[in-house]
């Protein structure tokens, strides 16, 4: 198990260096000059460019730019005062966190349930029922879906407020609005493994040995069939939990979405940088934990892991 994790481990770290790499050159390629301005003079630009380190060759850039990220320093925002990108994140990714837990928690429920429940009634009214709601949350797209719901619950029915994120009442609408395609994902997963897992001969073992069809269910098709929805949980937790920012500008909510709106509109390199290269890492965070986490639950996986 041990070296397992270690190969996983390893992995995870090459595809963080190339991952941090490609944004880095990526960014400074983006056009548009972040001090240009009428009221910037040429020497004050001057200036800013030798403060940020702009000024040096680009190569000189990358290597201060990946000493400072394994401190832990994701530099200075150049359009918010005495800010790092650093504190930028800390103050927006609360919630986002916030909100992609209540996704992922509610998408896992309802998402893995809809795809037993159809794949144990399959072509019944229940399995219909299901794929109906997936289909709908794969089509539509959540800047269709958000303002539906506030139309609906906030402007014709007045149950629910329209927008922020102010007590449990402003999150039901974001929360289902983020996570919708997630369960229709995850239902469709579901369904298609468990379907899989019926045909398999420890099944029909287990009905030989006289076991009743809810021990099947439980102790042999979910087991078996939740690890393909185990392998998509990584990435999907990890943009759930980033934060979509589509919901978030949708709904007003300070997150991550909303800094990195105005970051690529401000020409913020070092924000924008900085906020993809922190979704980056949070998502090969993400996925290792789920290969872990997937060769506990599958000895096989340690076993060609080695």
């Amino acid at each position: 198990m041990a070296r397992y994790i270690l190969n996983r481990l390893l992995v995870s770290l090459v595809t963080a260096l190339v991952l941090v790499t490609i944004v880095f050159f990526l960014v400074r390629l983006l056009p548009g000059d972040p001090f240009l301005s009428e009221k910037v003079t040429p020497e004050i630009r001057q200036n800013m460019m030798k403060y940020y380190g702009f000024d040096k060759p680009l190569h000189i850039q990358y290597i201060r730019y990946i000493s400072n990220l394994l401190k832990g320093d994701l530099g200075y925002s150049l359009r918010y005062q005495n800010r790092t990108v650093n504190q930028v994140i800390e103050d927006a990714f609360p919630y986002s966190a916030d909100l992609g837990i209540r996704a992922v928690i509610f998408a896992s429920i309802v998402g893995i349930t809809l795809g037993i429940i159809a794949a144990l009634n399959r072509n019944k009214p229940l399995d219909y029922a299901s794929m109906f709601i997936a289909i709908v949350g794969i089509s539509v797209p959540s800047f269709v879906i958000g303002p539906l719901l506030q139309y609906i619950f906030s402007i014709k029915l007045k149950l629910l407020p329209v927008a922020q994120w102010k007590g449990f009442a402003y999150t039901i609408m974001p929360t289902f609005a983020l996570s919708l395609s997630s369960i229709a994902l995850l239902a469709r997963l579901m369904r298609a493994s468990m379907l899989d897992v019926v045909n398999q001969d420890y099944i029909k073992t287990a009905k030989a040995k006289g076991l009743s069809p809810v021990q099947i269910v439980w102790k042999h098709q979910i087991r078996n069939a939740i690890l393909p929805v185990v392998t998509v949980l990584g990435p999907v937790t990890a943009t759930l939990l980033t934060g979509t920012f589509v919901v978030e500008q949708i709904f007003a909510i300070s997150g991550l979405g909303k800094y990195y709106i105005l970051g690529t509109q401000n020409l913020d390199y070092s924000l924008v940088l900085g906020m993809t290269v922190f979704y980056g890492l949070f998502l090969i965070a993400a996925n290792f934990i789920v290969d872990i986490i997937y060769g506990i639950i599958d000895p096989r996986i340690r076993i060609a892991g080695k």
